[in-house]
């Protein structure tokens, strides 16, 4: 039964990992380093917990889930925005790590379904690389706007070479990404189906890789809403209410619009139903998310049945 199910919680710190029991245990703080991660997984292992749960943040957890799994040992993420909501719904006002930890093992225990697996090293590394890319892509944004706004032609000469060493590095980073793509046949099949598609890029497709591993291995609603275009109703009483997109990854969302305003300009299996909703009296930009969606959808379809644009009904 579920409740028989030992699990641990853990709350990644820079400096600890604070570990927490259901059914209620002796809680245990381990330093976040190499030998303490060692004392952890003894923890874990002698208590007999069949399953680990964390909160899905940064790179500061990423040692203690690769060697959690290395051991064997089953390891789900979990929506912070979840946790808190669990706390809220428990009535529990005081907040500590030690807290946090058995509150994490309580939801793991109760609810399992709502975990995702911890993302594989090599994931993590070409996640860590798209995420450096849309830095350097926002710095680059940013100087380029100063650079419009400066007087002296000094400043002006920093911003350019600003610019141009920004540029630099983010051509390098995106060299690193394509050729680990390329290294790997399942990542350059699934980007060469997904750049079949009308509004996917080669830049979009390598996002999509990087940063929704899950496209292909869930079902056409949980893709909508992982990718943040699923409409959301907001309804009370009489009132008739409202759909609009929330949640999400806000980048695979940003994404998909882009694709979405390409696509219903360029392809005709995606131009008629967007002039249909605009026709039937539509904002484009709720048309533009529609086909947002539509393409999240065929996208999801498409590496699931592992076929081009070209090979599906759609296009045909």
């Amino acid at each position: 039964m579920l409740s028989s199910v030992p699990t641990a919680g853990i709350d990644v710190g820079k400096d600890f990992l604070d570990l927490g029991f259901h059914p209620a245990a002796k809680p245990l703080r381990c330093d976040n380093t190499p030998a303490g991660i060692r004392d952890l997984i003894a923890a874990v292992t002698s208590r007999g917990v069949q399953r680990v749960a964390l909160e899905a943040i940064g790179p500061y957890a990423y040692p203690v889930t690769a060697a959690l799994s290395a051991a064997g040992l089953p390891v789900g993420l979990v929506d912070p925005r979840r946790i808190r909501a669990f706390r809220t719904a428990e009535g529990v006002i005081a907040k500590t790590d030690r807290l946090d930890a058995a509150l994490i093992a309580r939801f793991a225990q109760r609810m399992p379904e709502h975990l995702h697996p911890a993302p594989e090293p090599d994931q993590i590394a070409l996640k860590a690389l798209s995420t450096r890319r849309r830095q350097l892509t926002e710095l680059i944004a940013l100087e380029k706007t100063r650079l419009k706004q400066a007087l002296d032609p000094l400043v002006a000469d920093s911003h350019r070479a600003v610019i141009d060493s920004l540029e630099a590095a983010c051509a390098e980073v995106e060299t690193a990404l394509d050729r680990r793509i390329a290294a790997a046949p399942d990542l350059a099949r699934k980007r060469t189906i997904l750049t079949s598609i009308p509004g996917i890029g080669r830049r979009i497709a390598t996002l999509l890789i990087t940063d929704m591993p899950e496209l292909g291995a869930i079902d056409r609603k949980a893709a909508a809403s992982l990718a943040g275009m699923a409409p959301h109703p907001t309804q009370s009483g009489r009132h008739p209410g409202r759909h609009a997109i929330a949640g999400g990854r806000p980048c695979l969302r940003t994404a998909f619009y882009m694709a979405g305003m390409v696509a219903a300009r360029a392809c005709p299996a995606f131009t008629a139903p967007y002039k249909a909703m605009r026709e039937a009296g539509k904002p484009a930009k709720v048309a533009i998310v529609a086909t947002g969606r539509r393409l999240v959808v065929l996208a999801n379809a498409l590496v699931r049945d592992d076929k081009t644009f070209a090979e599906s009904d759609v296009a045909n």
